[in-house]
């Protein structure tokens, strides 16, 4: 049923659409044994419908682990490497000459006059450069040697500041031999968020980059008065006389070349322990001023070691593309994933991603293209992006290109319900797609939000490869659960890891009960190894947010609601804090209005409000410029993009496709919006409105658009 709501329309006579389902059903018969026999799907058949975790006990609430560790919940990647820097060095022994880092050299820079008179900067870019495990770990050696030289002790903090790339890594690397507590902090946060960190966390040496040092350090370095070293990880600014005293800034190079001097014959290094903390990640803050948490190196450890079991064959032929946020828990544990099993990490960032990015030059290769990568992570912003852009190609085809693509994924999306594969429609149809992610990406793993049915099921089809939906929290290490590589069900987060257990606690208020049938449900807790110590100097809120049992056994509350399936696998159906209570008594989940409406062609983004106070909801809308503007050429309306935007007679337009999405989606009457306002301006990280996993953070959207919210709720809507 759902696979029938999930595909594409096509406009082909019925004459000619029966005699090509007549040839599609004889190919499939030809077919069928030689491939049942040959491809070995016999068994991930069998491995689908298989159970995957099960309660421990048989009391409601009882908590479920994976059927691979019931017995004992597994805590470490291999023996004795119990923290950071044993593995790295484990790893390190065992891949010594094996190219590890990726960096692609700048040929060329650029700016671009767009018609707008707007000013883009363009770059093409050589092949990957590689740095092997053992090149790495002479660097993060002498890097930390170096600290120590600029007076870094074991066990106090220092902060990164910085975009994703190979620096990064090397000095996180050196942070966790040296027993240096790294805090990390997304690039894109504003100056006080920055500075709340800073200050906080109290650190004395900043690791950053050299535009980011010019475009965010500089105004706020004032204000962070036990500032003494800035260490810029790609050369020397051109300017710095506008420093304060008393603050120096050096190179990722010269300090290097200081450990490198430094004599530590005589002096033991200070190792971390398991119980150490190795990071404070500051969470991108969706609900307000960024917290610290600390992550301990067990934490990390058992995380990672429950996210490479879900990963079949991962090992030295595999090819990572790291471009998110490395201050973002997903990626740190993926590319820490990767560094334990012998995988390159080429990087890259989203303006170079593809061919198609904001600062490749046309006609100039992207990143995925050169890289050709096997391994992807990736938030659902990003892949709902990719979704949109090649269904609008699809929509501009010629219309036997439209119905032989459409019968095409109409078809995989039926054999992929069974548990087949299409080897001749992916060769011929959806090869050309593929090679939109470099054409070799074997697993795209999703985390960070909630990714539609819709978008899940098209990347299967398309880029012809599983999409593993992980569940994870920056205060669980970002480990909870993945779907396994042979479960192709939508809408679902799999089973717990083989490093934690989950269980469902009673919601009253939300009506959520272990006891619930055919599915329990409830809040999810999740516990384990991987659960963090807690938040940096917010005993409170850790308090409040992380409990220990009679067993000792530490549990982190979500705030998120789950439910259990037959087999073990977790579906998020809800949230806490995204619940919200009409005027009347009804209960709204304002993130399952957005889901229902998100994918939409005309909706690049969509935020919904409810207040108690008021019968109804509405919603901040950041609508798709291509589809709006076709939509108010039909219409007769004329105006610039703004116009459009601010136009009472568009948003009623918009209003009736938004309606009719919710009634197909089948959400209630009181769950539909009846208020919008049009938003001109994307949401991007830098302007504050979202995190940087493209999270909504509804407290800045709320303060941005109260002007909107007081003039849609100012009189009753009849």
């Amino acid at each position: 049923c759902q696979a029938a709501k999930m595909k594409l329309k096509h406009n082909i006579n019925p004459v000619l659409l029966q005699f090509i389902n007549f040839i599609v059903l004889v190919y499939s018969l030809v077919t069928y044994i030689p491939w049942y026999i040959l491809s070995g799907s016999k068994q991930a058949i069998a491995k689908a419908k298989q159970v995957k975790a099960r309660p421990v006990n048989n009391k409601p609430g009882g908590a479920y682990r994976s059927v691979n560790s019931l017995h004992c919940l597994a805590s470490v990647l291999y023996p004795g490497c119990d923290t950071l820097d044993k593995v790295f060095k484990y790893a390190k022994t065992k891949y010594k000459d094996k190219k590890l880092l990726g960096t692609r050299e700048i040929l060329k820079e650029e700016d671009e006059i767009q018609p707008s008179g707007k000013v883009f900067k363009k770059v093409i870019l050589g092949k990957y450069t590689w740095l092997s495990y053992e090149d790495v770990y002479i660097k993060a050696v002498n890097f930390g040697n170096g600290l120590a030289v600029l007076g870094q002790q074991p066990k106090t903090n220092i902060a990164i500041f910085c975009e994703t790339r190979a620096e990064w890594m090397i000095a996180a690397q050196a942070c966790f031999m040296c027993n240096y507590q790294l805090v990390t902090l997304y690039a894109t946060l504003g100056g006080p968020a920055i500075v709340h960190g800073l200050n906080e966390t109290e650190v004395t040496t900043i690791i950053t980059s050299k535009e980011l040092m010019q475009t965010k350090l500089k105004e706020i370095v004032s204000q962070v008065p036990l500032l003494r070293h800035i260490i810029t990880v790609d050369g020397k600014p051109t300017t710095w006389s506008e420093f304060p005293k008393g603050v120096i800034v050096h190179t990722m190079a010269s300090v290097q070349a200081m450990g490198a001097k430094a004599d530590t014959g005589n002096k033991q290094p200070s190792r971390p322990v398991p119980s150490d903390i190795a990071v404070i990640m500051y969470t991108s803050g969706s609900t307000g001023i960024p917290k610290g948490v600390m992550i301990s190196h067990c934490n990390i450890i058992a995380g990672i070691t429950g996210m490479a079991e879900r990963i079949p064959n991962l090992g030295e032929k595999d090819i990572y593309i790291g471009y998110l946020p490395l201050a973002h828990v997903l990626e740190l544990s993926a590319e820490l994933v990767c560094l334990s099993h012998g995988c390159r990490i080429g990087y890259s960032s989203p303006q170079t991603l593809a061919d198609q990015s904001s600062k490749i030059k046309k006609g100039s290769k992207g990143d995925v293209t050169t890289l050709k990568p096997t391994l992807m992570a990736a938030v659902p912003e990003i892949m709902d992006r990719i979704y949109k852009n090649v269904m609008n190609k699809v929509n501009e085809m010629t219309s036997f290109q439209r119905n032989l693509f459409i019968l095409a994924y109409n078809y995989k999306m039926e054999q992929i319900s069974k548990g087949y594969t299409t080897p001749l429609c992916d060769s011929l149809i959806f090869r050309k797609v593929r090679m939109l992610l470099g054409g070799k990406i074997r697993i795209l793993l999703c985390g960070g939000a909630p990714l539609s049915a819709a978008t899940q099921r098209f990347m299967n089809i398309c880029f012809c490869c599983p999409v593993g939906q992980g569940y994870g929290l920056t205060e669980s290490a970002g480990a909870g659960t993945i779907t396994e590589v042979w479960d192709y069900t939508t809408g679902r987060v799999g089973a717990p890891l083989v490093c934690c257990e989950i269980k469902l606690l009673n919601w009253e208020e939300g009506g959520y009960y272990n006891t619930d049938k055919p599915y329990p449900r409830g809040e999810i807790l999740i516990g384990g190894q991987n659960v963090t110590v807690g938040y940096y100097k917010n005993e409170a809120r850790t308090r409040k947010d992380f409990t220990v049992d009679e067993n000792g056994q530490r549990w982190l509350h979500t705030g998120d609601i789950g439910e259990f399936h037959h087999d073990g696998c977790l579906k998020i159906i809800d949230r806490k804090k995204d619940l919200v209570k009409l005027q009347a008594g009804e209960y709204v989940s304002l993130g399952k209005v957005e889901a229902a409406l998100k994918n939409l062609p005309l909706v690049d983004n969509i935020c919904a409000y409810a207040s108690s106070f008021h019968s109804y909801v509405i919603g901040f809308v950041v609508p798709n410029q291509k589809e709006l503007a076709e939509l108010a050429r039909k219409k007769g309306f004329k105006g610039t993009w703004e116009e459009i935007c601010n136009s009472p007679e568009m948003e009623k337009e918009v209003l009736k496709v938004l309606a009719e999405a919710a009634m197909a989606a089948n959400l209630e009457k009181f769950e539909i919006p009846v208020k919008i306002r049009l938003s001109p301006d994307p949401w991007t990280p830098e302007t504050g409105l979202v995190t940087d996993a493209f999270k909504l953070k509804r407290k800045e959207l709320t303060a941005f658009y109260q002007t909107d919210i007081d003039r849609m709720y100012g009189k009753n809507v009849k």
